[in-house]
């Protein structure tokens, strides 16, 4: 049931790519993933109830996990990490940021002086629990997937993704940092999208070793989920 949940979610985390048929007039290579779900954007609500849902499926599967599963300390680790990702990210729909900052230069004149709604700084913190919980997901559910010799698939294609991943992350932290410093975006968008992309592959690969480990016989008490 667990890998049905995180594969689902993992589907509906993707909801953005929509982007490539849909006109949405943002800039994906310069725009926030996010601001496709602001509350000034057409689509903002479709992109809303696709984060939402890709969030309580993905808590829902990783708390059914973390209740089930051994006591191993990566295992722990990576399901808690995961848990808060599905958390985040479903508190982060219900927190639209009002406008396109990246996109509209009013919106971020407002948004440097104060002038937005607070919804925006609570988007930000909610967005970093979220990739802190993936990050932390990814990584430690990697590390038990080896260590334990669990889940094969993530074993062998894990640690190409954990590095894919923190690339990314590292490119969209800069580029953020960049622009919040009038440096310009860094190709933002292009750099954001690579790093959700990545944890919806890695969610995908999970949820699919865990349904091929379900039907591989092992020792009672003594294996992954």
């Amino acid at each position: 049931m667990n890998a049905v949940l995180i594969a689902l979610g993992a589907l509906a985390y993707t909801a953005w790519l929509l982007e490539v048929v849909v006109s949405t007039g943002l800039d994906p290579v310069r725009t926030y993933v996010s601001e496709l779900a602001a509350a000034d954007q057409p689509l903002g609500g479709l992109f809303r109830a696709t984060d939402l849902t890709a969030g309580v499926l993905v808590l829902a599967g990783a708390v059914w996990a973390l209740t089930r599963a051994p006591r191993r300390p990566w295992a722990l680790i990576g399901w808690g990490g995961v848990t808060l990702f599905g958390a985040a990210t479903a508190v982060d729909s219900r927190l639209p940021l009002s406008c396109a900052p990246t996109a509209d230069p009013e919106c971020a004149a407002r948004e440097t002086a104060g002038l937005v709604p607070a919804t925006h700084t609570a988007h930000a913190v909610s967005s970093s629990l979220a990739m802190t919980g993936a990050l932390i997901g990814i990584i430690g559910l990697t590390a038990a997937a080896r260590r334990y010799g669990w889940w094969p698939e993530l074993a062998r294609f894990g640690p190409a993704l954990v590095v894919l991943e923190l690339l990314a992350t590292v490119w969209t932290l800069s580029a953020v940092a960049a622009f919040e410093a009038g440096h310009g975006t860094w190709s933002l968008g292009a750099g954001q999208r690579l790093q959700v992309l990545f944890v919806a592959v890695w969610l995908g690969l999970l949820a699919l070793s865990m349904a091929r480990e379900a039907r591989r016989p092992r020792p009672a008490g003594d294996g992954a989920l």
